[in-house]
């Protein structure tokens, strides 16, 4: 019986005004939100245009370059910092000379005057007339065996076979502690 009074309820489909829901959709209220979209739409690209229109007579009604009024034009003044290097070689050449001067020449390298920085030729010279200091015997804390790198090289061995910890791990562990181990 309930499957009687459903079709009783489906509409006719012979009369064409019953063939769409008219309660799902409002056709009128999507209709004002497209005319709505529309004169959105036109309203921005008057404005776009009236923006334009503005900054174009705004842009032709600027004075001529020469006519500056209120700002201080002085052509004997340098700009502010940074400016533009305006003769390329010319500072590369200055900048060199500079660095040659600061590498071979003598100067006082701190504020009190108690030491000179000398040319680097003459402090080479002096490096090579007094030598280099060099490691004596093995190093405080070098494991037995190992080679400390001395002035002539890195002598004849780095590490024993099996790195420094060699020797450690080769030696048997005492009696007493093997017991303990097995017995847990």
């Amino acid at each position: 019986m309930a499957d009687n009074r459903e079709l009783e309820n489906l509409p006719d489909l012979s009369d064409p005004g019953q063939r769409h829901e008219v309660r799902d959709i409002n056709v009128w209220a999507i209709g004002k939100v497209g005319i709505g979209l529309i004169l959105t739409t036109i309203a921005s690209i008057l404005i776009v245009l009236g923006v334009f229109r503005y900054l174009q007579v705004q842009y032709n009604a600027t004075p001529a370059a020469g006519n500056y009024t209120g700002i201080d034009v002085d052509a004997r003044k340098l700009p502010p910092d940074p400016r533009l290097i305006s003769d390329e070689p010319e500072n590369l050449q200055q900048t060199q000379a500079a660095e040659d001067q600061l590498l071979n020449g003598y100067r006082w390298s701190d504020e009190k005057h108690t030491q000179v920085a000398v040319p680097i030729s003459r402090a080479i010279d002096m490096l090579v007339a007094r030598g280099l200091p060099s490691a004596q015997g093995n190093a405080a804390g070098a494991p037995a065996g190992v080679a400390v790198p001395t002035e002539s090289g890195l002598g004849p061995k780095i590490q024993p076979p099996g790195g420094p910890l060699a020797s450690e791990l080769a030696a048997p562990a005492p009696a007493g502690e093997g017991a303990e181990t097995k017995g847990k």
